[in-house]
């Protein structure tokens, strides 16, 4: 599987500056014309919905990660509504606004990961059923592997999937992933299973700094994060549950050792980075590997986990990538 690296002495060139200029996008408001509402799953749980554009060219799925919410991504969802599509986000199941499933506001649990595929699997099928035409879905970090999971699991597919910094393993170091399975377990069986598997300190700039740092280069857009959540508390969302921590390790372990992966047949772009320390770069690799129509692309040291979120060169550059390949894999819109 081939890839490539932006450099950050490309990065450093005039020419490659000016040939992404940056955008006005207020990050700190909805889009105009945007509808937001909720979706109720088969038992009755309310997910909460986002949906901007007109669709003259089709229609796009995104799923968000473990902790986001819709607000993090309005400026990728804006730029595609200007590309033609009508995207759709929700908040996953007990997280941003779509309640919570302890008494810990802040705690991201979830009893099992087969909660989120019934989520997906039925939200996908009640959207594929408003319209025809075609359809394509993307999933960032934990949405990229419910995304693939799905897919794997029979879900009906799209006319092409992107996953971006997808969650295919869990990056643990500096535990060994055995040892990391192991205490989990262990956490589990001591009664912890949902409560937070770990404290998420931003009392400091010191502690924001770092934990920025995992996730994008711009501090102006982390900021924006830090600024819907201090603006809508309902929406903040912390750590996850050690439940959410056992999960993760499994399912991952389960998707990329199991045959599903390789019946995944519809059109795949993969964006990667070398330095993410959320998820596992390597796995990303292997099961790449094993996907029969998938594209990767590996970013180097300019780019941290939320690539869609980062620095403009970056970030416009995975745009540019991620718009060439719909492009060709679902068809351009007359005139665009």
């Amino acid at each position: 599987m081939a890839y490539q690296t932006v450099t950050m002495r490309d990065m450093d060139s005039p020419d490659f500056a000016s040939a992404f200029p940056a955008a006005a996008f207020d990050r700190r408001a909805w889009p105009m014309g945007g509808r937001l509402d909720y979706w109720h799953a088969p038992d009755g749980w309310a997910l909460r919905r986002y949906r901007l554009g007109k669709g003259r060219r089709g229609r796009m799925l995104v799923l968000n990660g473990r902790g986001d919410m819709i607000e993090k991504y309005l400026e990728v969802i804006d730029h595609w509504a200007g590309r033609g599509w009508e995207v759709t986000s929700f908040d996953w199941r007990g997280q941003g606004g779509s309640g919570r499933l302890t008494d810990d506001p802040l705690c991201g649990h979830i009893g099992n990961f087969a909660d989120y595929i019934a989520d997906l699997r039925a939200f996908a099928a009640d959207w594929r059923a408003e319209k025809p035409g075609p359809a394509v879905m993307l999933g960032h970090s934990m949405g990229g592997h419910m995304l693939l999971r799905a897919l794997a699991e029979g879900m009906r597919q799209p006319d092409a999937a992107v996953l971006v910094a997808p969650m295919l393993g869990v990056h643990t170091a500096p535990l060994p992933r055995w040892l990391a399975v192991a205490v989990a377990r262990m956490m589990l069986a001591s009664g912890a299973g949902d409560k937070r598997a770990w404290t998420q300190k931003e009392d400091s700039e010191r502690q924001r700094v770092v934990r920025q740092k995992r996730l994008t280069h711009d501090p102006d857009r982390y900021a924006d994060e830090l600024w819907w959540r201090d603006h809508s508390r309902e929406i903040a969302l912390g750590p996850p549950s050690w439940n959410w921590v056992a999960q993760a390790l499994e399912s991952t372990r389960e998707l990329a050792e199991g045959p599903g992966v390789a019946q995944v047949g519809c059109p795949l772009l993969i964006l990667a980075t070398e330095m993410d320390r959320l998820v596992s770069t390597a796995a990303i690799r292997q099961v790449a590997a094993r996907l029969p129509n998938a594209r990767l692309h590996v970013y180097g040291r300019e780019a941290a986990h939320e690539i869609l979120r980062e620095m403009d060169p970056v970030r416009l550059d995975a745009l540019g990538r991620i718009d060439a390949f719909l492009d060709e894999a679902a068809g351009q819109e007359t005139g665009l």
